[in-house]
């Protein structure tokens, strides 16, 4: 009977996790985020390219005269109409290196920047689910305290001066 309550005091915090995992990927799946203008477009654009020359600054925030260029550059490509967004970006990465790209690819190599962090996280979840529960074993283990063990510690208590 013991081990059917601890079962049923459990399920009610996985069905809210799920419940809440379920919702935040129907409103992630179904929000429409995409650019409606070509300015948007632009500026979007613009905010994924790093300047050049300055540092930790893209391309739409920048005034330096790299920026204006490379924004100009994407302003053209952008009112050709002929290009998608990941192909603009593509072509200045080639132009200017991959250094001009302000989030990495989550492709190849560069797919660690996203991977390694959530691993982590997930390896030190875990690892700390293992030490408490031989943490709570070990406690089990050792049963509750006995008369002899009430003896040892009022007496050492008393050699301390404390009140018993």
């Amino acid at each position: 009977m013991r081990a059917w309550n601890q079962r049923l005091k459990r399920w009610p915090g996985w069905a809210a996790l799920l419940v809440v995992v379920v919702v935040v990927l129907a409103v992630g799946a179904t929000r429409s985020t995409g650019p409606q203008t070509q300015e948007d477009r632009i500026d979007a654009i613009a905010r994924r390219v790093a300047c050049p020359v300055c540092d930790g600054e893209s391309v739409y925030e920048s005034r330096n005269n790299a920026s204006v260029a490379i924004r100009n550059e994407i302003t053209d490509l952008v009112r050709e109409n002929r290009s998608s967004d990941d192909q603009i970006v593509g072509f200045i990465e080639n132009r200017y290196g991959a250094e001009v790209l302000l989030v990495p690819r989550a492709s190849g190599f560069d797919a660690l920047v996203w991977v390694l962090p959530a691993v982590a996280f997930v390896a030190g979840v875990a690892g700390l689910a293992v030490a408490f529960q031989r943490w709570k074993l070990q406690a089990a283990a050792t049963g509750a305290p006995t008369d002899a063990d009430r003896a040892l510690v009022d007496a050492a208590r008393r050699a301390d001066g404390a009140e018993p």
